[in-house]
């Protein structure tokens, strides 16, 4: 007694897979399996044209032009040596002092508790 051939195989997991499914659920199975292979060849089918029809769009268009491209900067404003900036550096908002909550909202107990709207 040796081991199974193939052919043993596919006649041992078509009889297992009748007992596990059942009868009626086995053309079910196959059909919807068929309907999802050839949806998904179609959507496959689908972004091939789609990238070939993008590349003869832009093969089609001349580049663009680098001087469009380039951003301009507004010119800077002349500053005298020794004056100081029209204009205060910002300041982060955590180096400002803390804000005190609107009136009639109540602060949590502890940091791990949020006030619930009511």
């Amino acid at each position: 007694m040796g081991s199974l051939s193939p052919t043993h195989w596919i006649i041992v997991l078509i009889v297992a897979a009748i007992l596990f499914f059942g009868w009626k659920q086995l053309p079910d199975m196959a059909r919807s399996a068929g309907k999802s292979l050839r949806i998904f060849k179609t959507e496959m089918k689908g972004l091939t044209e789609d990238d070939k029809a993008r590349e003869a769009h832009q093969a089609e268009q001349p580049p663009p032009s680098p001087q469009a491209t380039t951003p301009v900067a507004p010119p800077a404003a002349p500053t005298v040596a020794g004056s100081q900036p029209s204009v205060p550096p910002a300041v982060p908002p955590a180096a400002t002092q803390p804000t005190q909550p609107p009136a009639g909202v109540q602060q949590p107990a502890s940091d791990n508790q949020t006030p619930r709207a009511e």
